[in-house]
C-alpha cells in the first residue's frame, strides 16, 4: 500500500481493543447466563440480555443514526452514494482475499484479488465496480468465517452495543478484523475517523428500505432479525441451513442491504 496506510504505533491500540472485546463477551455471558429460561431458543440462550441491548441500540438508532442516514440519502445523489459504497467494498476485498487464503480457498482468494486490482486501477480507486460488470462477483470473508472454517463453533447469538447482531465467535474475531480493516491503517486520525463515520452512515442508509419492510412485516422484530442474520451468515459461509450454535457451523452475518440503493 502507500505510506498513508502505515501506522507503526497502532499495535498497542489494537491489543487494547482486543482485550475490551474479550471483556465484553465475558461480561455478556455472565450477565445473561443466569437469565436464560428453559424455553430459550437453542441459538439464543442470551436472549434476555440481547433483547435489552437491542432496545438500547434501537434507541440510539432512532435518535442519531437513522436521521443522519436519512438526510445523507436525501441530500447525496445516488451515483455518489454508490461510489462511496463501492469504495469501502473495494477495501473490504483485500481482507476477504487474506481470509480466503487462510481458509485455503484459492478460487475465492483469486476472485477477491482480481476484484481489488481491477477496481483500483480501472475503477478510479474503487469508486466504480468494474469487476462486477466483468462477472467477477464479490465474496465477503472475515476472520470469524475463517475460524469457522477450521472448526471453531459460533457460540450463542450475541447483540453488541452499537454494532448490533453478532455471535460469540465473531465477536472474539473482531480485534483481528479491525486490524485487517484498511481504513484503520490511515496515519491521520481525522481522516481515519471521517472514513469510519462515512462508512457507518453509508451502511445505515443502505438499510433504510430493509428497516421499513422489517418494521411493517415482522410480528417480533427481534426474532426475525436474529433468524435472518444467522441464515444469511450460514449462506455466506457456503453452508445453507447450518444454524446450530453448538455445532461448529458458520452462522452469523448481516442483514441484506436495500436493493434500490
Amino acid at each position: 500500500m502507500t505510506a498513508g496506510f502505515a501506522r507503526p504505533d497502532g499495535q498497542s491500540g489494537v491489543s487494547r481493543a482486543g482485550l475490551r472485546w474479550c471483556a465484553l463477551v465475558l461480561g455478556a455471558l455472565l450477565l445473561a447466563g443466569c437469565a436464560s429460561g428453559p424455553g430459550a431458543n437453542s441459538n439464543d440462550p442470551l436472549e434476555p440480555y440481547n433483547r435489552s441491548m437491542t432496545r438500547f441500540n434501537d434507541g440510539v438508532d432512532e435518535a442519531v443514526l437513522k436521521p443522519v442516514a436519512t438526510a445523507y440519502k436525501d441530500v447525496v445523489p445516488s451515483t455518489v452514494r454508490t461510489g462511496v459504497n463501492n469504495f469501502f467494498g473495494n477495501l473490504g476485498d483485500v481482507w476477504s482475499f487474506v481470509n480466503s487464503v487462510l481458509q485455503l480457498r484459492p478460487e475465492e482468494a483469486l476472485s477477491s484479488l482480481v476484484r481489488f486490482n481491477v477496481n483500483t486501477v480501472f475503477g478510479l480507486g474503487g469508486l466504480l465496480d468494474i469487476a462486477s460488470e466483468m462477472g467477477v462477483d464479490r465474496n465477503r470473508q472475515d476472520f470469524g468465517l475463517t475460524l469457522g472454517r477450521w472448526g471453531v463453533p459460533t457460540g450463542p447469538y450475541l447483540v453488541l452495543p452499537l454494532l448490533g447482531p453478532s455471535t460469540v465467535r465473531d465477536t472474539a474475531a473482531l480485534p483481528v478484523d479491525m486490524q485487517g480493516n484498511l481504513v484503520g491503517q490511515f496515519d491521520s486520525t481525522a481522516v481515519r475517523n471521517s472514513l469510519y463515520g462515512l462508512r457507518a452512515v453509508d451502511t445505515r442508509a443502505s438499510l433504510l428500505g430493509a428497516g421499513a419492510v422489517l418494521e411493517g412485516a415482522a410480528l417480533d422484530k427481534y426474532s426475525f432479525t436474529r433468524d435472518v442474520y444467522l441464515q444469511v451468515r450460514a449462506q455466506r459461509a457456503g453452508r445453507p441451513g447450518a444454524a446450530d450454535a453448538n455445532g461448529g457451523d458458520d452462522n452469523g452475518g448481516v442483514l441484506p442491504q436495500e436493493s434500490d440503493y
